[in-house]
């Protein structure tokens, strides 16, 4: 199958080049806890082995940084780096990556005296003193509260996309050209329609695909290929993530996915429908990473699809989420939410808090919270 590649530039991240019509890179993220270096050295080595063009690590302290300059010294993998809320961590990180990705809608939790401005250029001038790439990462559960407010809330796209423009503009205006943008959302549809139109808008700068807590396999593989088949088949992308909820000794199968996915479209194997099925049961679930505080919660991710086959011919949405720094965010727009603290499960139904639950009581609670939306429909 013949691609014509949006002609992006190029950006060096580590050993590889993304964009510019290099090989498509396939990326994943640690789930080990960065703090034992043993374990986050050997997965990013398993990754590394499978053909992973890029790692990423969560840090969200200084001993996480700490942890990551060990990290950088025992292997080869080209890695990033998320910040997450904490801009600051810039400065720590840095020295011992390759690409450091922050998110647009997580500037406004730190320094608030500080404009985003502020903060986006204390991130550049650590890439350009330790020769990083930047990755600009927007998130359907984390957009700028700014951005967000100005649309109808039916609207997710718009939203995400000014701020992707916005901050393109501002770091182009910094002279600095070595980024990445990513837009990413858990509806295949939306991620194919935002970054259609950031491809529209920015044809020169390299994107980062995938569909954000596509959840278990194979469900968050065939998400994810709906997506990649429609975007990567019309030239668009230059780099992946396939998101999938696996416990630590399968996470290598993300590697796999990714790059099975690729060669399919480049020998013009396709195999999805042309939209995702948004009129039956949708379990949305966030990636196992090293985030999660309770390992249980992948294994209730698996019980709450079980639990829920009975429902599977409802137009509902399901979002289980492992840990604090997503979930309370990422819940939001779905029917009913959970995301998983160290002993006890948050159950919401939409924005509202329903309570906290321990895990050997949240099944029971959400499948009453089920049938009261089944029948609430019903009777509509």
């Amino acid at each position: 199958m013949k691609i014509t590649r949006n002609p992006t530039r190029p950006v060096s991240v580590g050993n590889i080049i993304i964009g510019d019509g290099h090989p498509i890179a396939v990326q994943s993220m640690t789930a080990t806890k960065t703090q034992d270096i043993d374990a986050t050295v050997a997965q990013a080595e398993a990754y590394r082995e499978a053909g992973a063009g890029v790692v990423r690590i969560a840090v969200d302290s200084d001993k996480d940084a700490i942890a990551l300059g060990e990290i950088r010294k025992q292997t080869t993998a080209n890695l990033a780096v998320d910040l997450q809320e904490n801009f600051k961590l810039a400065e720590l990180v840095a020295p011992h990556v390759d690409k450091i990705r922050y998110n647009p809608g997580h500037l406004y939790h730190h320094q608030r005296d500080k404009t985003w401005q502020e903060k986006v250029q204390f991130i550049i001038n650590q890439a350009v003193e330790h020769d990083c790439a930047i990755r600009i990462g927007v998130n359907c559960g984390s957009v700028d509260p700014a951005k967000k407010a100005k649309y109808d809330s039916e609207d997710a796209i718009t939203p995400m996309l000014e701020s992707a423009l916005e901050h393109c503009e501002f770091v182009d205006s910094l002279d600095f050209h070595r980024f990445i943008v990513s837009l990413k959302d858990s509806d295949p549809s939306q991620v194919v329609e935002v970054n259609r139109r950031f491809a529209e808008a920015r044809p020169d700068v390299p994107l980062h695909l995938g569909v954000t807590e596509a959840g278990m396999p194979p469900d968050g593989i065939i998400k994810t290929r709906i997506a990649f088949e429609q975007l990567i088949g019309h030239g668009i992308g230059d780099t992946v993530r396939v998101s999938l909820t696996l416990p630590n000794d399968r996470k290598p199968e993300e590697v796999n996915a990714g790059q099975s996915i690729i060669e399919d479209i480049y020998a013009g194997r396709v195999r999805s429908v042309v939209k995702f099925d948004d009129t039956k049961l949708n379990i949305i679930s966030c990636p196992s990473c090293s985030r999660v505080e309770n390992e249980a919660f992948i294994d209730l991710a698996q019980s709450v699809k079980e639990m829920t086959e009975f429902a599977k011919d409802y137009q509902i949405t399901i979002a289980v989420m492992g840990c604090r720094v997503n979930g309370p965010g990422e819940t939001d727009d779905a029917d009913l939410g959970l995301w998983c603290g160290p002993a006890k499960v948050n159950l919401k139904k939409g924005t509202e808090t329903i309570g906290a639950f321990g895990y050997d009581e949240i099944l029971p609670r959400l499948k009453l919270e089920l049938n009261q939306i089944i029948d609430e429909r019903s009777l509509a």
